[in-house]
């Protein structure tokens, strides 16, 4: 197993890609108000993206696709989050959004994907949901759907939705597994066919546009629906597939907080080293207790981010290997990224606070990357229940599997 130990070159990626990122931030950058204010990536920002091909990172090479590996994405993400974490959320969730491709007959995958430079595809959940099958000699053609789903981050700039739902047979009764537990499927279908809500009044992560979106008895082919299943349904054989989107998600979002606590930190050093608080004497950069708390603060992200890396990067080689992803694998990096968004957190909040009210405008970056943080810890990627579930399986007891 020696030769799966990853090397410094592993765990820096495809910097050919990571070089598109790096271009663009100053872009994001300098959108990043524009974006929190109207609540919309600029079209001349989505621009740059589809030119630089960002949204096609882990979309297969089949369907025109780059098919990248997950540590390249994860430099990606974080790079774009240092600009705006809106910008790089959105681009995260786009990206395991398209490897449904590698769930879809190739010609399907190809008309929503392959031939459209621009397509993108963003889902969220939808608790009031149903898909009733339509049958045609005996043989399911599509499905009947109706529903609200709501959390579509990115939805307003896509060109396809996933609504994901529970299926029912033609007599209205649920249809059951072989194990008897509900068939779920997620429809494809196209952002002009759905009824939009404007619901995301939120505190931070403002620019995704997560709204809400409403179908009834919309006919979806039954070639546009997919199992979120990998190993049912997966046509393409690649290991970034084998991987599944749910760990790429990880990744993704963990490099979105990441992203942030790297600019506040930076932001923060900007302001500490000129700014003399009121009644002092001295500027921020001279108190020791600030001094050690931005040292520890920048450890804490190092350390989180480099054992995020590693982990991945050693899963990745032996899923490259020919080796199937294991409980073992995704507990490790379900760890891991849960625990980068965590210790993100902290770093932001140590230098929002240690800003003082320099940080309270609303105009001010580390307000901004303070109320971004804030809301990706309140997102199913950062819930402090995940440390609960590694626990538990560490020690043998009943552990609930359901996001890991």
């Amino acid at each position: 197993m020696d030769t799966l130990i990853p090397t410094s070159a592993d765990l820096a990626g495809d910097q050919s890609l990571v070089s598109r990122a790096e271009a663009l931030r100053p872009a994001v950058e300098a959108a990043a108000t524009e974006i929190e204010q109207k609540r919309r990536i600029p079209p001349s920002l989505l621009d740059q993206f589809h030119e630089a091909r960002l949204f096609r990172l882990l979309l297969p090479r089949s369907s025109n696709g780059i098919e990248t590996d997950p540590i390249t994405f994860f430099h990606v993400i974080e790079t774009i989050a240092r600009g705006d974490a809106s910008t790089a959320w959105c681009l995260s969730q786009a990206g395991g959004c398209a490897m449904s491709a590698a769930y879809l007959a190739l010609p399907v995958a190809n008309a929503i994907f392959g031939d459209d430079p621009r397509a993108v595809l963003a889902w969220g959940p939808g608790p009031r949901v149903k898909a009733i099958e339509c049958e045609e000699n005996g043989a399911v053609t599509g499905y009947k759907v109706t529903g609200v789903w709501s959390f579509a981050s990115g939805g307003r700039h896509a060109t396809w939705l996933g609504a994901h739902c529970p299926i029912y047979k033609a007599d209205g009764t649920p249809r059951l597994d072989a194990d008897g537990k509900p068939v779920e499927r997620t429809m494809l279908v196209r952002t002009e066919d759905v009824v939009w809500t404007d619901i995301w009044d939120v505190v931070g992560l403002r620019g995704t546009a997560s709204d809400q979106f409403s179908l009834k008895d919309h006919f979806v082919r039954a070639d546009h629906s997919i199992t979120r299943e990998y190993e049912k349904e997966c046509r393409e054989p690649g290991p970034l597939y084998r991987m599944s989107a749910l760990t790429c998600y990880e990744v993704g979002f963990a490099g979105v907080a990441l992203g942030i606590a790297r600019a506040a930190l930076d932001s923060f050093v900007d302001v500490a080293r000129n700014k003399v608080p009121r009644g002092q004497k001295s500027p921020i950069r001279d108190n020791a207790v600030v001094q050690t708390n931005l040292a520890q603060a920048e450890v804490a992200i190092r350390a989180a981010r480099a054992f995020l890396l590693q982990s991945v990067a050693e899963i990745w080689k032996e899923i490259s290997a020919g080796s199937k992803l294991t409980l073992d694998h995704r507990m490790a990096i379900r760890m891991a990224s849960t625990n980068s968004i965590h210790r993100s957190r902290e770093a932001v909040d140590f230098a929002y606070n240690a800003a003082g009210a320099t940080a309270i405008f609303e105009s001010h970056p580390l307000a901004r990357r303070f109320r971004d943080i804030h809301t990706v810890t309140q997102q199913l990627q950062g819930r402090l229940s995940h440390f609960e579930t590694v626990g538990a399986w560490m020690m043998g007891a009943d552990a609930d599997l359901t996001f890991v």
